[in-house]
């Protein structure tokens, strides 16, 4: 049995301040829970970012919430997904604007955000790969393969995943 384990929602502005505000107030309205923010891990003069600088916000979201909005952002992409965007781990896709949810209205103050999906899948078990105390490798046939994360968003969410 495969499970949903986390569903990670980022959004990357680039710089902080005013823009970087209208999108953690966007991305809370949308998802219902408070994001945290990404800083920059080092410095790129050409671009203007300093290492340690917001540059972006992210929310973790699991169980119901996580199932909730995939359901709501998949029919986004047309139920459609790109086969080789699936891995041993899940499956990651962009959406370009997040008026395209059917609760998010265009609002001039805020403007356009795209954001990035990560769906990690995992079967029960598997965290004893993960936690501190004595972890264990975990073998091959208890990993979600690429073929059973296909199968398995296929059944519960109707993805077709196409070449």
């Amino acid at each position: 049995m495969i499970n949903i384990k986390k569903v990670v929602i980022n959004i990357g502005v680039g710089e902080g301040g005013e823009r970087l505000e209208r999108a953690e107030r966007m991305l809370q309205q949308l998802v219902g829970q408070k994001p945290g923010r990404t800083t920059a891990t080092k410095t790129i003069r050409d671009w203007g970012i300093r290492k340690g600088v917001p540059i972006g916000c992210k929310v973790t979201l699991r169980k119901a919430r996580a199932e909730e909005f995939l359901r709501k952002a998949l029919p986004i992409l047309d139920n459609k997904l790109w086969a080789p965007s699936f891995t041993e781990n899940g499956v990651s896709f962009g959406i370009t604007d997040h008026t395209e949810f059917p609760d998010m209205r265009y609002d001039p103050s805020v403007g356009i955000f795209g954001m990035d999906v990560s769906v990690t899948l995992a079967r029960p078990g598997a965290r004893v790969a993960l936690r501190r105390q004595s972890p264990h490798r975990i073998p091959k046939r208890h990993r979600v393969s690429e073929k059973e994360g296909i199968d398995f968003f296929s059944s519960r969410f109707g993805i077709e995943a196409i070449e």
